[in-house]
Protein backbone atom coordinates (compact mmCIF):
# COMPACT_ATOMS: atom_id res chain seq x y z
CA UNK A 1 0.00 0.00 0.00
CA UNK A 2 1.15 3.54 -0.60
CA UNK A 3 -0.46 5.25 2.39
CA UNK A 4 1.17 8.13 4.27
CA UNK A 5 0.42 10.22 7.34
CA UNK A 6 0.87 13.97 7.02
CA UNK A 7 1.27 16.10 10.15
CA UNK A 8 0.56 19.81 10.30
CA UNK A 9 0.16 22.10 13.28
CA UNK A 10 -2.45 24.87 13.18
CA UNK A 11 -2.83 27.99 15.33
CA UNK A 12 -6.41 27.27 16.38
CA UNK A 13 -9.35 24.94 15.82
CA UNK A 14 -11.10 27.04 13.17
CA UNK A 15 -8.11 26.85 10.85
CA UNK A 16 -7.77 23.13 11.52
CA UNK A 17 -11.41 22.48 10.70
CA UNK A 18 -11.19 24.54 7.50
CA UNK A 19 -8.13 22.64 6.26
CA UNK A 20 -9.50 19.23 7.31
CA UNK A 21 -12.85 19.82 5.59
CA UNK A 22 -11.20 21.03 2.39
CA UNK A 23 -8.90 17.98 2.21
CA UNK A 24 -11.82 15.61 2.74
CA UNK A 25 -14.25 17.41 0.42
CA UNK A 26 -11.62 17.54 -2.33
CA UNK A 27 -10.80 13.83 -1.85
CA UNK A 28 -7.17 14.59 -1.07
CA UNK A 29 -7.36 12.74 2.25
CA UNK A 30 -9.30 9.73 3.48
CA UNK A 31 -9.37 10.95 7.09
CA UNK A 32 -8.12 13.93 9.06
CA UNK A 33 -7.90 13.94 12.85
CA UNK A 34 -7.75 17.29 14.59
CA UNK A 35 -6.03 17.01 17.96
CA UNK A 36 -7.19 20.12 19.81
CA UNK A 37 -4.10 20.89 21.87
CA UNK A 38 -0.37 20.45 21.56
CA UNK A 39 2.33 22.61 23.13
CA UNK A 40 4.97 23.45 20.51
CA UNK A 41 8.50 24.69 21.19
CA UNK A 42 10.71 25.85 18.34
CA UNK A 43 13.17 28.51 17.23
CA UNK A 44 11.73 31.17 14.90
CA UNK A 45 13.62 34.25 13.74
CA UNK A 46 16.34 33.59 16.30
CA UNK A 47 14.04 33.30 19.31
CA UNK A 48 12.72 30.31 21.22
CA UNK A 49 8.94 30.25 20.85
CA UNK A 50 6.32 28.39 22.88
CA UNK A 51 2.89 28.09 21.24
CA UNK A 52 -0.43 26.42 21.91
CA UNK A 53 -1.53 24.77 18.67
CA UNK A 54 -3.75 22.07 17.21
CA UNK A 55 -2.41 19.11 15.24
CA UNK A 56 -3.81 17.73 12.00
CA UNK A 57 -3.15 14.04 11.38
CA UNK A 58 -3.92 13.55 7.70
CA UNK A 59 -4.17 10.10 6.10
CA UNK A 60 -3.66 10.02 2.33
CA UNK A 61 -1.72 8.16 -0.34
CA UNK A 62 1.70 8.96 -1.79
CA UNK A 63 0.20 9.96 -5.13
CA UNK A 64 -1.84 12.71 -3.44
CA UNK A 65 0.95 13.95 -1.15
CA UNK A 66 2.10 16.91 -3.26
CA UNK A 67 -1.51 18.06 -3.73
CA UNK A 68 -2.08 17.82 0.03
CA UNK A 69 1.04 19.88 0.71
CA UNK A 70 0.00 22.50 -1.84
CA UNK A 71 -3.54 22.75 -0.44
CA UNK A 72 -2.38 23.01 3.18
CA UNK A 73 0.01 25.81 2.18
CA UNK A 74 -2.83 27.65 0.40
CA UNK A 75 -5.17 27.45 3.39
CA UNK A 76 -2.67 27.86 6.23
CA UNK A 77 -2.08 31.25 7.86
CA UNK A 78 1.56 30.55 8.83
CA UNK A 79 4.37 31.85 6.62
CA UNK A 80 6.07 28.46 6.96
CA UNK A 81 3.56 25.80 8.03
CA UNK A 82 4.69 22.45 9.33
CA UNK A 83 3.79 19.86 6.71
CA UNK A 84 5.69 16.60 7.07
CA UNK A 85 4.86 13.13 5.83
CA UNK A 86 5.58 9.72 7.28
CA UNK A 87 5.31 6.56 5.23
CA UNK A 88 3.01 3.98 6.77
CA UNK A 89 5.00 0.75 6.86
CA UNK A 90 2.27 -1.45 8.28
CA UNK A 91 -1.19 -1.62 9.75
CA UNK A 92 -4.56 -3.21 9.17
CA UNK A 93 -4.48 -4.04 5.43
CA UNK A 94 -8.17 -3.27 4.97
CA UNK A 95 -7.74 0.19 6.52
CA UNK A 96 -4.69 0.97 4.39
CA UNK A 97 -6.62 -0.12 1.30
CA UNK A 98 -9.52 2.13 2.35
CA UNK A 99 -7.16 5.13 2.58
CA UNK A 100 -5.86 4.60 -0.94
CA UNK A 101 -9.30 3.92 -2.40
CA UNK A 102 -10.87 6.93 -0.65
CA UNK A 103 -8.55 9.47 -2.24
CA UNK A 104 -8.76 7.95 -5.71
CA UNK A 105 -12.54 8.10 -6.11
Amino acid sequence: MSAVVVLSTVPEMGTGKKIAKALIDERLAACVNLVPYVKSFYVWEGKTVEDDEGLLIIKTDKESLEKVIKRVKELHPYTLPEVISIDISGGLPEYLKWIVESVRK
